[in-house]
C-alpha cells in the first residue's frame, strides 16, 4: 500500500484508460496489437492474433487487465484456435513468463528489467523488449485524446468532498502525461500505474476511511474486483456506452455515494447491466 494521508472522509479510485479517457482503441488497436504481431513473431497468423487481442483486453470480461498475463491469455487463446494449428504457426509462451507473473506483485518494465538483468532469460528478454515497444508507441501515437463528457465536470465536484486517486494497470509515465496534459492532475492526491502495485494494493488505502465511504469507478471486471476486495462500492463505466455510464454518475451516483443511497438495490442495478456487457468466451469455435 502506498501512503496517503486522508485530506477528507471519502475516497474515490478512478481507472483511466477506457474509463476516464476514450483510450482504450486507439492504445489496443494502433499501439499495442502491431507490437504483438511483430515482438511475439505472429505473422503468419496475424489477423487471428488481432481478433484474439482485441477479444482479451477490449470487449471480453479481462478486458482493463495487466498487460503480461493479458498477453499470455491471447497467445492461450491463439493456441486453442483450429485456424492457427492448421497454419503450422507455433504459438510459445515462455514458461519464465508465466513465472514471473505468477511472483511478482508489480507487473511493469521496472521489475521486469531487473528480473532481465539478473538470469538474462531468453523469454524474459523478448517480453520486455515487447513492453518497451508498445510503450515507445504509445508515447508516440496517444495524445489529444481528452476525458469522456461529464468527467471533467464530475471530479471537481468529487474533489471537493473526497480524496481522489488514479488506480490503473497503465505505466506511470503514461498516466501522469496523459492527466497533465488535460489538467485533470489538480483534481486528484495520487496517480497509481502499475508500477505502485496492483489495482486491489493501490485501493488498500480504502482502510483508512470510514466503512461505506470509498467508491471506485472502472470499466473493467478487475476494477469492480478490486472494489469488492477493499469493501468499496463500485459504479461501472459499461464499455461502449461511456457517455451515458458519466452523464448518470454525474447527475445521480455522486449524490447517492455522498448521501449513503448507493450501496443496495441501485449498486445491484448498475452491476446486473453492466455484467451483460462483456462476455467470458469468444466468438469464435476454439479446441480444448
Amino acid at each position: 500500500m502506498f501512503d496517503l494521508t486522508p485530506k477528507h472522509d471519502y475516497l474515490v479510485g478512478i481507472d483511466s484508460d477506457g474509463c476516464a479517457f476514450d483510450t482504450m482503441e486507439l492504445k489496443h488497436k494502433e499501439c499495442f496489437i502491431p507490437n504483438h504481431v511483430n515482438c511475439w513473431n505472429l505473422q503468419g497468423v496475424s489477423k487471428y492474433a488481432r481478433e484474439a487481442a482485441e477479444f482479451v483486453n477490449l470487449y471480453s470480461k479481462s478486458r482493463g487487465i495487466n498487460r503480461f498475463p493479458a498477453m499470455v491469455e491471447v497467445l492461450r487463446w491463439l493456441q486453442k484456435r483450429p485456424e492457427v494449428k492448421a497454419r503450422g504457426v507455433a504459438i510459445d509462451i515462455p514458461q519464465s513468463l508465466l513465472d514471473w507473473i505468477d511472483r511478482e506483485t508489480k507487473l511493469g518494465n521496472p521489475a521486469l528489467e531487473k528480473e532481465v538483468e539478473k538470469t538474462g532469460d531468453p523469454g524474459l528478454t523478448q517480453t520486455l523488449r515487447w513492453s518497451k515497444a508498445i510503450n515507445d508507441s504509445v508515447t508516440d501515437m496517444v495524445r489529444g485524446v481528452p476525458p469522456f463528457p461529464c468527467v471533467r465536470e464530475s471530479l471537481e465536484q468529487l474533489s471537493q468532498r473526497a480524496d481522489l486517486i488514479v488506480v490503473s494497470a497503465t505505466p506511470q509515465e503514461a498516466l501522469v502525461r496523459e492527466w497533465e496534459e488535460h489538467d485533470l492532475t489538480k483534481y486528484v492526491v495520487a496517480i497509481c500505474g502499475q508500477e505502485i502495485g496492483t489495482k486491489k494494493e493501490s485501493l488498500g488505502v480504502a482502510s483508512k476511511y470510514p466503512a461505506g465511504h470509498t467508491l471506485m469507478i472502472g470499466d473493467a471486471p478487475g476494477d469492480h474486483k478490486a472494489a469488492v476486495a477493499n469493501d468499496a462500492l463500485f459504479f461501472p463505466v459499461n464499455p461502449g456506452a461511456e457517455e451515458a455510464s458519466w452523464e448518470r454518475f454525474h447527475e445521480e451516483g455522486i449524490e447517492r455515494f455522498f448521501s449513503g443511497t448507493f450501496a443496495g438495490e441501485y449498486q445491484q442495478q448498475l452491476l446486473e447491466q453492466f455484467d451483460s456487457y462483456l462476455p467470458e468466451k469468444p466468438p469464435w469455435p476454439v479446441e480444448a
